[in-house]
């Protein structure tokens, strides 16, 4: 039986349970049950439609519980943090059809809702030793785990959704051929003049009667034309991918059920690769990728060849046209970097005692007389702060919701502004190009704690403290008259 937290109350019955700063009641630890695996993927896909799993996958533990009826149903318990995640947390369990507690070790109360604004406390605390109790106003339950599920396994088992939208989005892709097409890719590549990077992957054998490894050709292609995607999408044995996170891509025509850019499960260096209508494939490490043009047919001239005249031709006159920046309707993606100018630095400063462990630690900074550019590979979203801009090459990006015309290759764009090897470039909006050295980036936990003021304390001798004698005190008898002192007469004054 649970009862309703009150105003100022002071004593709760639940271990572990105690009050925040706005009198809610809240343990350590939040917990949301769910009755099914597939409750659970629903609860994933929408708390990662709207924000990041990042600072939860820390201290995230998911694992089937089976009750004293037999029931089989999932836990996920996570640190608490505080009522506001506690809130957004329970109104997406809500909506996935599963119920919030909060607690500390073994004993989870219902967290607050409607009817209870500060929370319940349980009237009665189960005496068995079993190893969950759960204290809900519509029943009492304990539950014991059964087995843990990790959210990367999860995430790998479930199968990509139909999306044709998906198709026509821009970007540079992953593309997947079988051995014996990728020498022809190579050349098509070639002959287009379309600048990609290629690699040689290998798997483990798809049977145990196959004792050679699994081949295939992995290219990196930084912007696909559209003549080509007709041909790469419907041939067969080719795979085109569409990366979606760091680390991970999704074929093209398809979605994942959960949001991957809020998950950041997966290995920096490795590649995870989900298709349609079979199981992702996944290296642990990317295969050392080269330029498709070092594939290049080379033909070495003749003995009599390097004696031919030339014919002289006139240099045409060049044709230079200025850079701008038009205003673009497309999706946002690849959003990693943000230009804080000087005067929100003091908002940049106010949002940092919100932001998590993980986004302080992935997040870089570097400070400049033009304000503070902010960088972060898993995606800029979670610093809502300054001018958001997208990264279209290794070191350069442009401002989020435009696009350069001419539209040029970002190799191209890279190249034409001349900048030197270390520079991050930045292109605005109003199309001025600005640099940033890129030593100059450091861990934006590194850059925003303050020294800490401190003062050293004198030592002081004790020794001759320790060398003084203690005065001894002794109490005589008083005798038979202790009061005789009184009877006689007191000299008047003066």
């Amino acid at each position: 039986m649970l009862v309703r937290v009150a105003l100022h109350q002071t004593r709760l019955r639940t271990p572990g349970l105690g009050l925040d700063a706005k009198g809610v009641a809240i343990g350590m630890k939040g917990l949301v049950l769910l009755p099914s695996l597939d409750r659970l993927v629903a609860f994933l896909a929408l708390y990662t439609h709207q924000g990041s799993l990042e600072d939860v996958l820390r201290s995230l533990k998911v694992e089937v519980q089976k009750s004293r009826l037999g029931a089989s149903e999932v836990t996920l318990t996570f640190a608490a943090d505080g009522s506001d995640r506690m809130d957004r947390i329970a109104e997406v369990a809500r909506l996935a059809g599963g119920y919030t507690f909060t607690g500390t070790s073994r004993h989870f109360v219902q967290y607050r809702d409607g009817a209870a604004p500060f929370g319940y406390d349980a009237g009665e605390l189960l005496t068995e030793e079993t190893g969950l109790a759960l204290y809900h106003t519509a029943f009492t339950q304990a539950y014991k785990a059964v087995r843990s599920v990790e959210v990367k396994a999860l995430i790998l088992r479930l199968m990509p959704q139909i999306d044709p939208a998906s198709a026509r989005e821009p970007g540079p892709k992953w593309i997947l051929a079988e051995k014996g097409l990728g020498p022809a890719l190579i050349a098509y590549f070639i002959r287009s003049g379309v600048e990609a990077e290629v690699g040689l992957a290998e798997w483990p054998p798809d049977t145990t009667f196959d004792e050679a490894p699994v081949q295939r050709y992995l290219f990196k292609v930084s912007e696909v034309p559209p003549r080509m995607m007709p041909l790469l999408s419907g041939t067969p044995g080719l795979t085109v991918f569409q990366p979606v996170s760091e680390g991970a891509g999704v074929e093209l025509g398809f979605k994942h059920p959960v949001s991957l850019k809020a998950c950041p499960v997966f290995e920096r260096d490795g590649l995870v690769l989900f298709r349609g209508a079979a199981d992702p494939l996944e290296l642990p490490k990317l295969p050392a990728l080269g330029p498709v043009s070092g594939f290049a047919r080379v033909e070495l001239l003749g003995e009599g060849d390097g004696h031919r005249r030339a014919t002289r031709v006139d240099t045409p006159s060049e044709v230079r046209l200025a850079l701008r920046m038009v205003p673009t309707t497309d999706p946002w993606r690849g959003v990693t970097a943000a230009w804080v100018r000087p005067e929100e630095l003091p908002l940049l400063r106010r949002i940092a005692y919100l932001l998590g462990a993980e986004t302080l630690r992935r997040a870089t900074v570097a400070f400049t007389n033009e304000g503070a550019f902010v960088r972060h590979s898993g995606g800029i979203e979670g610093i809502p702060v300054g001018e958001f801009f997208r990264e279209v090459h290794g070191s350069l990006y442009v401002a989020a919701g435009y696009d350069p015309v001419p539209a040029v290759s970002p190799e191209v764009l890279h190249k034409s502004i001349g900048a030197p090897e270390g520079q991050i470039l930045f292109l605005g909006r109003d199309g001025r190009v600005v640099a940033v050295d890129g030593a100059g980036f450091v861990p934006l936990e590194t850059a925003l704690i303050e020294a800490q003021t401190w003062a050293p304390l004198a030592m002081t001798a004790i020794e001759g403290a320790l060398a003084t004698e203690v005065p001894t005190l002794e109490l005589d008898s008083p005798g038979f008259r202790p009061m005789r002192a009184l009877g006689e007469k007191v000299p008047e004054e003066g």
